[in-house]
C-alpha cells in the first residue's frame, strides 16, 4: 500500500495506492473517495462483542469497513472529522495505544480492540478505555490541529496535558494526575497531565477538542423561549 498525505497540517487527507486484492479498513464515515473498482465490505471488526466494546468503551464506531481493491490497482482518500494532520504508523508486530478519536485506517494486519485503562485515564477525562492496535502494517493516526512527535529514550520523563495526547508505544510508562494541587487543578486551565516515561515514541495534537469545546460552549445562544 502506497500512502500520500496530502492538505497538511491543518486539513489533511490519506490517498492509499491499492495493489490488485488489497484491502485496507478503516473506521465508518471516513471515506472520501476511492476509485470505482474498490469494492466495500461492512463488519464487526472481529465479532459482535468486540464492536461493542470498541464503540461502547473506546468511542470508535461499532462497524469497521474494509476496502479492496478488484480487478487492478484503486485508490481511496481518507479524511478525519476534525481538522488536523495525519500520520502513518507502520507497525512491525508491536502494539501502540491511541485515544479516542486519533484512529482513522489501517492495514489488515493490524487488530484494533479496546483496552481497560482504569483510573489513571478515567481523571484524564478521555473515558474508561483506549483502543489498543497491533500488528504489522500502516496505522493511519488523526489529530485535532497538527503533529508533533516524541521519541522517548529509557527513564525519559515528559508532562504532556491529557487534551494532547494522541497515542504513544507500548514500552512508554504514563500515569495520570492532577496539575497540582486542587487549587491549581480547577483554577488554572490545566486541570491533568500524563507522565510519561520512555523508552518509546509518542504522538502529539497541537489542539485540545475538550479545550475547544469549553471555549465554544459559553459562546453558544441560549434558547430563552421557556423562561
Amino acid at each position: 500500500m502506497d500512502i500520500e498525505i496530502t492538505s497538511r497540517p491543518g486539513y489533511s487527507a490519506a490517498a492509499c495506492t491499492l495493489s490488485a486484492g488489497e484491502s485496507v479498513k478503516a473506521e465508518g464515515g471516513a471515506m472520501m473517495a476511492m476509485s470505482a473498482n474498490v469494492e466495500i465490505q461492512t463488519s464487526t471488526g472481529g465479532g459482535m462483542l468486540k464492536g461493542l466494546r470498541r464503540a461502547v468503551l473506546g468511542g470508535e464506531s461499532f462497524f469497521l469497513n474494509t476496502f479492496t481493491a478488484q480487478g487492478g490497482p484503486g485508490k481511496i482518500t481518507f479524511a478525519p472529522v476534525l481538522p488536523g494532520d495525519i500520520v502513518p504508523w507502520t507497525l512491525t508486530g508491536e502494539t501502540v495505544y491511541l485515544q479516542s478519536g486519533s484512529y482513522l485506517a489501517a492495514g489488515p494486519g493490524i487488530e484494533v480492540d479496546s483496552k481497560w485503562g482504569g483510573a489513571k485515564t478515567f481523571f484524564g477525562g478521555e473515558g474508561l478505555f483506549m483502543l489498543r492496535c497491533t500488528g504489522s502494517g500502516p496505522l493511519l493516526v488523526a489529530s485535532y490541529g497538527a503533529i508533533e512527535t516524541m521519541d522517548l529514550a529509557p527513564g525519559e520523563r515528559y508532562v504532556v496535558d491529557t487534551g494532547h495526547l494522541v497515542g504513544w508505544s507500548e514500552g512508554v510508562a504514563f500515569q495520570v494526575r492532577k496539575v497540582g494541587g486542587w487549587k491549581s487543578t480547577l483554577l488554572s486551565g490545566e486541570g491533568f497531565v500524563v507522565d510519561l516515561t520512555g523508552p518509546g515514541r509518542v504522538y502529539l495534537q497541537t489542539r485540545s477538542q475538550d479545550a475547544f469545546l469549553g471555549w465554544l460552549i459559553p459562546k453558544l445562544p441560549r434558547d430563552t423561549s421557556s423562561s
